[in-house]
């Protein structure tokens, strides 16, 4: 029995110990997408879209921009943070998981925010922010997930 408890204590503590480079990988997709619409505002490019009507008048609206600064660009450094963190935190930094989990409460809050204007204020959606809160909500799970885990095995107290 004692065997068999240990045994799921290092299957957890391995799977753990696996988060912080998942949560790099889901980072790097966030840095695409970001840069993805980053590139097209400084290009002037329409972004297609293709599954919801309504990216252009979102990308175009007066909250697509903190003086004058696309929010895509500031999301392409959000999660570039977000992956650096993670790496670090892969390679055994506990710090560095903590403060990965700072950022994403924050990219989560604000990300929240957005979806709010985008449903009730310009009442149009894009489809990359919303991949791009999709991509920061799942950030957000892979660290509550490290904590409940951490929280289970007594891993990182």
């Amino acid at each position: 029995m004692n065997d068999s408890k240990e045994f799921a204590v290092r299957q957890t503590n391995s799977t753990v110990a696996k988060l912080p480079l998942l949560a790099a990988i889901v980072a790097l997709g966030g840095v695409a997408d970001a840069v993805y619409l980053t590139v097209h505002h400084y290009t002037g490019e329409q972004v297609p879209c293709s599954i919801v009507a309504g990216c252009e008048q979102v990308l175009t609206s007066s909250y697509a921009e903190i003086f004058g600064i696309p929010l895509a660009l500031f999301g392409a450094a959000a999660y570039f943070v977000a992956f650096s963190l993670a790496i670090l935190a892969a390679f055994g930094n506990r710090l560095m998981w903590r403060l990965f989990g700072v950022q994403v409460v924050l990219m989560a809050l604000f990300t929240a925010w957005l979806i709010y204007l985008q449903a009730f204020v310009i009442q149009a959606f894009c489809q990359f922010c919303l991949i791009s809160a999709a991509i920061t909500f799942t950030l957000f799970v892979i660290f509550l997930a490290s904590k409940l885990a951490q929280k289970k095995t007594g891993q990182f107290k």
